[in-house]
């Protein structure tokens, strides 16, 4: 990193976190005044945050210049940099810096980077290696970077050791992860294991469990619908109100799976 840590590190994001979907006009380039229309409606139901540019948001069917002009005009059209976590994961480590460093400058609270899936079988020493050219080559101290857990669509996933690894390696730069696999139990154990790492569950339907195991939230897909009442069981748990969090969460649950039982992102895009 290019200067010394500060003393006073930035609060680390917490709550209720979309997985934005990002609206497409009719040539399929993303439409930037509905998708910051669509953010800022995000925010106003209640979410802590939004990640763009993730698995919701059909970030790699996205060139790197249509990414990087979605975020330029996402801040253009007011939306606040600190609500925003950008994913910046890509197979190439150049585009990963270079969305990094822009969603850096756009002022985002953090960045959340798939591990390179392109090719599978990457071991432990791979996967180190290409996180430490990230952080290496962003030379930020803004850097914030969050692993992308979802092996099922990357056939690549992040063991606890090379989490160990890296956050020994890179304290306060490695600071937490988004967990897709639906493992309860594994989001679990990262909470248990790791003290102080931000643990996002990749599904609302973990929400109040996470959050009981001091877990930072969720980012989730079906979030873009859910969101009021997913903040509702945010706030309630907050508030140490054990009974309502809970028939809040079986409902947050049943919205869940009543969403699930169609294809997840034109579902959600109609429902939007």
């Amino acid at each position: 990193m290019n200067s010394e840590e500060s003393d006073s590190k930035p609060t680390l994001p917490r709550g209720v976190f979309a997985a934005a979907l990002t609206p497409m006009d009719a040539n399929l380039y993303p439409d930037h005044r509905a998708f910051a229309a669509h953010c800022r409606r995000l925010l106003a139901a209640g979410c802590h945050g939004v990640a763009v540019f993730g698995t919701t948001g059909e970030a790699n069917s996205l060139s790197v210049d249509e990414r990087l002009a979605a975020l330029e005009a996402l801040i253009e059209e007011g939306l606040p940099g600190e609500a925003l976590l950008p994913g910046t994961g890509s197979s190439a480590l150049t585009d990963t810096v270079r969305l990094s460093r822009a969603a850096l400058d756009a002022g985002a609270a953090g960045v959340l980077v798939l591990p390179p899936f392109y090719y599978k079988g990457v071991d432990d020493d791979g996967l180190f290696r290409f996180f430490a050219e990230v952080v290496e080559r962003v030379d930020d101290d803004r850097l914030r970077l969050y692993l992308y857990h979802i092996p099922h669509l990357t056939g690549v996933g992040f063991g606890f050791a090379v989490i160990s690894r890296l956050l020994e390696a890179y304290p306060g730069v490695v600071v937490g992860t988004k967990d897709s696999s639906g493992d309860a139990e594994r989001i679990a154990t990262l909470c248990r294991r790791f003290p102080g790492f931000s643990v996002f569950a990749g599904t609302e339907t973990l929400l109040l469990d996470t959050l009981r195991e001091g877990a930072a939230g969720c980012i989730s897909a079906t979030v873009n619908v859910t969101s009021r009442l997913a903040r509702r069981v945010h706030d309630a748990h907050q508030a140490g109100e054990s009974d309502e969090a809970e028939a809040l969460q079986r409902r947050l649950t049943e919205l869940r799976a009543l969403i699930e039982a169609y294809p997840m992102i034109p579902g959600l895009k109609r429902l939007t």
